[in-house]
């Protein structure tokens, strides 16, 4: 089914059409109800992505789907190389795609922090080049999901209002934003910082200095200017950044172990030193057709989604042969409706 329905919106109205529908969540939680997985449940998400992926597997849609859940997100940037070879990118859009499923799970993992950590990472992209994420993380103290949409053809910045959505079902507490537009100013400091910082403050090891708590001194603050104790690994991982010279944040971002602490540190230093406050407010925002598998509100009536399945595969065969006649049958009904 979920091939199917993938397959029929990219005949009728192209791929990048689906990739826009897909990415949005409120598009994307019906058509998991369409399929019948649980709309109550994280699960929609990661069924829905697998159904896609397995729906679209041996279909020659142009359009692929990568990634899933946890160690299968491992292998995305594998997948992403072998889709391409078949659709015949170049080999500079290929890495402008593994880019990008690397820099949105870098910064939904990292650069918002928001008590979510990802488990689930998708990417599907077409022959174009237009690609989509959807990527979910679990908050383990209230045992809530939260889902990230990301679309490329809105994307002007990975580091700036990079989202299509965030979806929760709970508003978080305190949540460190460094890609929201009120951080601008906490970016560009973070990023003078690294490039500057350890020469223009008594030498080298000044960011250090700041990173570390002093065992003799005591420091009462309010609860999110909390001073993080900085290891020796992150420690190295502000110097290499420092040694790469990044011109923006994105760049620095992108720094291989650039991680959540380091990004809070510098966060907080450049509002200490400079005044120049990050966004801490969270960013989450606030149909039945089959059934659904988990009886609510009824079990799956597996012949009708078997007929329904039937029409849709008849009609995109038809399709193919320049017989549209089913499928605006379809479209005219759903009007009609």
């Amino acid at each position: 089914m979920a091939g199917a329905i993938a397959e029929a919106i990219a005949l009728e109205q192209g791929r990048d059409e689906f990739l826009r529908r897909i990415s949005d969540p409120f598009w994307f939680q019906a058509f998991g109800c369409v399929l019948g997985f649980d709309w109550h449940s994280s699960g929609l998400t990661t069924t829905v992505c697998g159904a896609l992926k397995e729906g679209l597997a041996d279909r020659e849609t142009g359009i692929a789907v990568c990634g899933g859940k946890g160690k299968t997100s491992v292998k995305t940037p594998q997948e992403i190389g072998n889709f391409g070879e078949d659709f015949s990118l170049r080999t500079a859009d290929i890495e402008r795609l593994v880019y990008s499923s690397r820099m949105s799970a870098k910064v939904d993992n990292t650069a918002v922090q928001d008590g979510y950590q990802l488990y689930h990472h998708m990417f599907i992209f077409t022959e174009s080049g237009q690609w989509t994420v959807i990527q979910q993380g679990l908050n383990t103290e209230n045992r809530y999901a939260r889902r990230y949409h990301w679309l490329s053809d809105r994307l002007a910045s990975f580091v700036n209002e990079p989202h299509k959505a965030i979806c929760c079902d709970k508003e978080g507490g305190e949540t460190l934003n460094m890609v929201s537009g009120e951080s601008k100013d906490a970016r560009k400091v973070s990023v003078d910082l690294v490039r500057e910082g350890m020469e223009r403050f008594l030498g080298p090891n000044t960011l250090e200095r700041f990173f570390r708590k002093q065992p003799q001194e005591k420091l009462n603050m309010p609860g999110n200017h909390l001073i993080l104790n900085m290891n020796k690994r992150n420690m190295e991982t502000l110097r290499k950044a420092h040694e790469i010279q990044p011109d923006n944040y994105e760049e620095l971002l992108s720094v291989r172990g650039m991680g959540p602490k380091t990004v809070r540190a510098l966060a907080l230093v450049s509002e200490l030193v400079y005044g120049t406050k990050a966004d801490w407010k969270d960013p989450v925002k606030f149909s039945f057709a089959h059934g659904g598998k988990d009886g609510i509100p009824y079990p799956v009536d597996r012949e009708t989604y078997d007929r329904s399945i039937g029409i849709l595969k008849q009609g995109i065969e038809e399709a193919k042969l320049g017989r549209k006649e089913k499928m605006r049958a379809v479209r005219r009904l759903g009007k009609f409706l």
